[in-house]
């Protein structure tokens, strides 16, 4: 098959110049068998920042990740760094990265193009979790910091998440400088790059860093006092978490911890499970099967870069599990219920996860706010209000990421265990499991249930496709779904919400590709673009008022009900 001379000559000039010879080979063997469709697919524009920066297939071209991407994107942010900061060269960039395969290697590349450009490299020098990194980046006070890292993204996916000096992941206009840098560079020749072994300027970090870090999670305990008698059952996942996570348990006083022997190693081609995401079907059996074996009480995950957490509960001698927003909910009831009595505390969370957290935070009189999806919206939003005087306590999104506590800008898989553990034993201590303490918090606050659901959309085919969808949505708002009536509908691209009377209003959020539609009675259904995969995310909130003497299973039938019916509804209304 003969490709079109246009697109073999944008193939054959990144080949030039492309660093690493099995990525060269790839795309070589792509042009001579004619893979117009698969190149096309390659070369349609480039990697560009997301909900947690740079991710893809690993693979030669533009829309893929590999070294000269990597080159490319560290050389953008180096030259916005020097333009925009001025001690960023003393600060330095730090480095980390995961278990996945070319890790180490970007990681290494990244290093060398810092150094290249007479900024400091602090490095890793063996795999991290995405929390120590975040920690570290913050500890040292480096000008930005960059972590290799897919995160839960299956085997094929690398990325490349970038913080910024204040600790948190980059939002505009960051992002926007460091992709304009990106884009003006010339050859990749051009860049410049100093080995590891030949600069002053890369610096490993020491053991110091991970023996603080550990310290700081050991603080968040606040009931040191009650027995750690637990029996645990824990996964790695087959990624960089699972020594960290132990020794962060150890130091609490959870001594019973087993755990999934053959996931415990980091292994980047995850090779017990299809998708390497705790939020997906079948991906912790082998930890429940443990847990069963062992009578254990608690079942954790973590994803392969430890950013999230996901856990399972034994209740009533059956296992139970916790989803993102009800883990999320429970943290929060408990640091403000339990914690320092403060005057100015706040909490926030993504706009797609539970709006229960909203109430929590009213009726412990502390602020509480959504953002735009990712912790990145989270922890800025937090640095703001932090200036005001507030005291950030927590924040989380629905998809398993949780932050409890300020020391790291990011979601933290390994403290959020930390201080659910302490949790779990606080409960025990009462005679309660978490799953009791969570139909407790339902009765103060009310029971809020969420549902989820995505349509993955590959290639640039798919890409078009969710575009018209979300076109679509703006276009034709529905009247009700599942007989719940639309009053309103949230467009967080133009910034306007407007009501069934047309009346319209701003929203205090940022633009971005959401669409929120308000229903009576207090529920809600949205729709976005996933800022990490290629799939379309469908969101439904119900909110049920649980009376003081009806059984919780009585409410959870109704809302349950309530829940399905208008989930039913905006799939066969929305989903292609």
């Amino acid at each position: 098959m003969t490709i079109d001379a246009s697109l073999r000559q944008q193939v054959e000039a990144w080949i030039r110049e492309d660093p690493d010879p099995a990525t060269r080979r790839e795309l070589q063997e792509l042009l001579d068998t004619g893979a117009e469709a698969e190149l096309r697919d390659r070369f349609a524009g480039t990697l560009r920042f997301g909900t947690a920066g740079l991710r893809g297939l690993l693979g030669g071209g533009p829309h893929r990740m590999n070294r000269a991407v990597v080159i490319r994107a560290t050389a953008g942010l180096c030259t916005y760094l020097l333009r925009t900061v001025p001690d960023a060269a003393e600060r330095g960039v730090a480095v980390g990265f995961d278990g996945r395969r070319m890790s180490r290697q970007f990681a290494r590349d990244v290093a060398e193009v810092v150094a290249g450009y007479g900024l400091r490299a602090h490095v890793f020098e063996s795999v991290v979790p995405t929390p120590l990194l975040a920690y570290a980046s913050l500890r040292v006070n480096a000008a930005a910091g960059v972590m290799v890292t897919a995160s839960h993204n299956p085997p094929d996916y690398n990325g490349y998440k970038v913080y910024w000096g204040n600790g948190a992941q980059i939002i505009p206009p960051h992002d926007e400088g460091i992709a304009a840098c990106i884009a003006a560079l010339g050859p990749l020749r051009e860049i410049p790059r100093v080995p590891r072994e030949q600069s002053a300027k890369v610096l490993p970090f020491s053991a110091a860093i991970r023996a603080e870090y550990l310290a700081r999670v050991k603080a968040l305990a606040l009931h040191r006092e009650t027995p750690r008698d637990l029996k645990i059952v824990y996964t790695a996942m087959h990624g960089v978490g699972g020594a960290l996570l132990l020794d962060a348990l150890s130091d609490a006083g959870f001594c019973q911890v087993n755990v999934v022997a053959e996931q415990q190693e980091p292994d980047g081609d995850f090779p017990t499970v299809a998708f390497p995401n705790p939020e997906e079907e079948g991906a912790m059996d082998m930890a429940l099967a443990l847990a069963k074996e062992r009578g254990a009480e608690l079942v954790l995950a973590n994803d392969p870069d430890a950013d999230r957490l996901a856990a399972i509960v034994r209740h009533e001698g059956a296992y139970r599990r916790l989803s993102g927003n009800e883990l999320g909910c429970l943290l929060a009831h408990y640091l403000l219920d339990q914690g320092p009595t403060l005057d100015k505390r706040l909490v926030l969370c993504s706009v797609v996860s539970s709006p229960m957290l909203l109430s929590i935070g009213h009726a412990h009189h502390a602020r509480a706010e959504q953002t735009l999806t990712g912790h990145k919206w989270i922890h800025n939003r937090a640095i703001e209000l932090e200036k005001e005087g507030y005291t950030f306590v927590m924040g989380f999104e629905e998809a398993l990421g949780y932050a409890v506590s300020s020391f790291v800008r990011d979601k933290d898989g390994i403290s959020a265990a930390a201080v659910l553990c302490d949790m779990a034993a606080w409960c025990k201590s009462q005679g309660r499991t978490l799953v009791d303490e969570l139909e407790r918090a339902w009765r103060r606050y009310g029971m809020y249930l969420s549902d989820q659901f995505s349509v993955v959309l590959p290639g640039a085919e798919g890409a078009a496709r969710i575009a018209s969808l979300m076109k679509r949505a703006r276009r034709e708002a529905p009247e009700a779904f599942g007989g719940a009536a639309v009053v309103a509908t949230q467009d967080f691209a133009t910034g306007i919400r407007r009501t069934l009377d047309g009346e319209e209003s701003a929203l205090a959020f940022p633009r971005a590709d959401v669409v929120v539609y308000e229903l009576a009675g207090g529920h809600r259904a949205m729709l976005r673009p996933s800022g990490t995969e290629p799939k379309l995310k469908f969101y439904v909130d119900v909110r049920v008022e649980v009376a003081d003497d009806e059984p919780t299973t009585a409410a959870l039938e109704r809302g349950r009900g309530l829940l399905a019916g208008i989930a039913a509804d905006f799939r066969a209304r929305l989903a292609p």
